[in-house]
Parts: C-alpha cells; structure tokens; sequence
C-alpha cells in the first residue's frame, strides 16, 4: 500500500509534464498555422480589394441595362395601349356609321 501511495504521485506528475508538454506543443503549432493562414487571408483580400473595379463596372453596366430595359417596356407599353385604344375608337366609331345609316 504503501508503495502504491509513492507511485501513484509520481505517475500522475510524469503524465501532467507530458500533457503539458504536448499541450505547449500543440500551441505553438496552431500558433504557426494561424500565421499561415492570415497571410493566406491577406492574399485574398488583396486580390478580392483588385477585383472591386471589375465588380463596379459590371454592376453599372447591368443597373445600364436594367434601365434601358425598363424605358423600352414602358415605350412598348404606351404603344400597345395607343394602338388598342385607336382600334377599339375604330370599332366605336363603325358601330355609330352604322346605328346612322339605318
């Protein structure tokens, strides 16, 4: 019994430097990737910073197209109601030459 009260500290700190030492290894290990990946994520952003022009200028040439695209239906549509009034004037018109002529 006695032995097991001398064996059993000293296992438990043998195995908490162990862990400790693992532990202090695996920081510094996450400490090198997350420097690896800021400079992953600065490239990035430098690129994406690059590419905000191209965005822009697709972005107006479609607000652009989306305008033109809005006025020509709306020309379209004045004249589909101009030429559907002038036929259904037309029609009212026919319909009174000939309540006339009877």
């Amino acid at each position: 019994m006695e032995f097991l009260q001398t064996f059993l500290p000293i296992l438990l700190y043998i195995l908490g430097a162990v862990l400790l030492g693992v532990t202090i290894y695996l920081v510094i290990k996450l400490l090198d990737t997350v420097d690896k990946l800021n400079t992953v994520l600065d490239d990035i952003e430098d690129k994406s910073q690059s590419l905000n022009g191209v965005f822009d200028a697709v972005e107006k040439v479609g607000e652009t197209v989306n305008s033109v695209n809005f006025k020509l239906a709306g020309l379209f549509s004045n004249v589909f109601g101009k030429v559907t009034r002038y036929k259904k004037n037309k029609r009212r018109y026919e319909e009174e030459e000939e309540d006339f002529d009877d």
